[in-house]
């Protein structure tokens, strides 16, 4: 956590932000707070709708990205990332967001919850994955099946 958590110790420290690179980074901080916002909103309320019982998400963000909210949380961190900048030091402080994005493919986030998806549903989850991004939101690719 202390090395994800840099962009954010550095930008503490920084006396005269630099304006564009201060409101850049609170825009793209918001743009990843909305996405994940959103993503999780759609979901919840898929879930809650019984006719929903035992389908899979993939409308909404859902329809553009399988993991809007892995996806809005990196966005998050490169904005803090963003902030840091405003002082040269906080160009080292990447290593935060870079180690997050990895983690939330690779490691802890996306892998381990697309191999579970994959069990648990099969078939369609393997047409769901063909027709929509891993990560990076993109319209959804037609005519897959």
């Amino acid at each position: 956590m202390w090395v994800v958590s840099l962009p954010v110790q550095v930008a503490m420290y920084v006396a005269e932000p630099i304006p564009v690179l201060l409101w850049a980074g609170v825009a793209v901080w918001a743009i990843g707070f909305a996405f994940e916002a959103v993503g999780d909103a759609q979901l919840a309320s898929f879930r809650r709708d019984p006719a929903n019982t035992g389908r899979l998400m993939d409308r909404g963000l859902w329809a553009w990205t399988r993991h809007p909210n892995y996806f809005g949380d990196s966005v998050v961190w490169t904005g803090l990332f963003l902030l840091a900048c405003s002082h040269w030091v906080g160009l080292l402080s990447i290593v935060g967001p870079a180690l997050m994005t990895h983690m939330l493919v690779n490691k802890s986030g996306k892998a381990l919850l697309e191999r579970r998806m994959s069990r648990k549903r099969g078939p369609e989850y393997a047409e769901y994955v063909a027709r929509t991004s891993g990560f990076f939101p993109r319209p959804p690719r037609r005519g897959t099946a």
